[in-house]
């Protein structure tokens, strides 16, 4: 739907049913997410009898919480770490410890008591992306159901992981190639959002973590927690030699508009005429599959429009895959302030990509940028630096 083309009652009044929950318009908007499982048929989250108790929800957006979650057990054994995700039907079946249907989310009143008192248990809460751990609980507020957790004895952080705090008129100011820059793009909600989600967080007196650098150009009291990768899984036999034929390239754009694909695709489609590349778009491949499509590629096409990087470059890199994307000088000197190390990311625009495809299609092998992309990954995304950020910045902080 492109709410750029709906009068401007209509946008008003779904932003009104977004934030008024318990209006009828909201409540009748809830039910269309559709019924609740059976009564107490979804379970709760539950913890080892450790210490330090963390529950992470209610995204877990690309596996990251699990990630985090198993990262923070392996660094400190005193520590009892649990995800917490709503389904998203027809997904990409990302582990998490607990996953929720999401009818029951919204529309179970007795579930969301249940994990509230669940939680209670937990010594530490972080809250993802600016989304309420418990559903509809308290008319679906953030800030209600981190209150009441507090009060519960149970600190509380924030991990942002994108849009949720990307304001985006700075983006738009700061990059030509910028996301926010689309005339699909419905600026008034993200923008209003967005400068919601910062007021609370600097307001809320609580840790904050960013899942990727360039939120810390929003963000700057926040700590840079890196998503993580298991670099075994994404370890493969790999030739380096470049064969004689097509660079074999690949792209996902789960969304095109974000990853800048439109801006690229008539470029690609030419090249692949050509013979210079291999072209194989990803869609609709779940998680546990793609470590061998990326062992069969060379390159990975990774966003073209926010000026970062994420969670599937990283499983590009560690892969082995030669990864481009446009990221942005301030990103790139976070990364280097912050992780001790250069990112190995092949920098590209739409307008630079043909000339950098071509470049990188005439060499003779790729082994010297495949291998620092991996040692990348080994140094800075394998969960090591993102445990020690948690604990530091929020689970030990403090103690005595």
């Amino acid at each position: 739907m492109d709410r750029n083309s709906l009068p401007g009652w209509v946008n008003r009044t779904i932003d009104y049913v977004a934030d008024h929950p318990a209006s009828i318009l909201g409540k009748v908007a809830a039910r269309r997410m559709g019924k609740p499982a059976p009564y107490g048929t979804v379970g709760t989250t539950t913890f080892d009898q450790k210490p330090t108790r963390l529950l992470i929800a209610p995204v877990n957006y690309s596996g990251q919480a699990t990630a985090w979650a198993r990262a923070l057990e392996r660094a400190d054994e005193s520590v009892s770490a649990r995800s917490m995700a709503v389904e998203v039907p027809g997904g990409f079946s990302f582990a998490t410890d607990l996953e929720v249907p999401v009818g029951t989310y919204h529309n179970d009143p007795d579930w969301q008591r249940r994990q509230l008192a669940a939680a209670a248990s937990a010594t530490h809460t972080l809250i993802e992306a600016g989304e309420p751990p418990f559903g509809r609980l308290f008319d679906r507020s953030v800030r209600a159901q981190a209150d009441a957790l507090q009060q519960l004895g149970v600190a509380i952080a924030h991990m942002s992981h994108g849009t949720d705090a990307r304001l985006p008129s700075r983006h738009a100011e700061t990059s030509e190639w910028s996301y926010y820059r689309d005339p699909s793009v419905y600026l008034p909600r993200l923008e209003s959002l967005a400068q919601r989600n910062i007021d609370y967080l600097v307001e809320s007196n609580t840790p904050v973590f960013v899942s990727t650098p360039d939120l810390l150009l929003d963000l700057p009291g926040a700590t840079w927690c890196p998503v993580v990768v298991d670099p075994n899984r994404w370890a493969a036999p790999r030739e380096h030699a470049r064969r004689n034929g097509p660079l074999r390239v690949v792209h996902a754009p789960s969304n095109p508009v974000l990853k800048g694909t439109p801006l690229i695709m008539p470029m690609l489609e030419r090249l692949e005429a050509a013979g210079v590349i291999d072209l194989r778009l990803i869609t609709g491949i779940p998680s546990a599959e793609m470590p061998k499509v990326l062992a069969e590629a060379d390159v990975l096409l990774d966003q073209f429009r926010l000026g970062s990087y994420g969670v599937a470059a990283c499983e590009a890199m560690a892969s082995g895959c030669v990864v481009i994307g446009q990221v942005a000088t301030e990103t790139r000197e976070l990364v280097l302030q912050l992780g001790g190390n250069e990112l190995p990311i092949v920098e590209a625009d739409p307008s630079t990509l043909e000339s950098v495809l071509r470049d990188l299609a005439s060499m003779p092998s790729l082994e010297h940028l495949s291998s620092t992309g991996i040692g990348f990954v080994n140094d800075v995304h394998d969960g090591r630096r993102s445990s020690d950020a948690l604990l530091t910045n929020f689970l030990t902080r403090g103690a005595q």
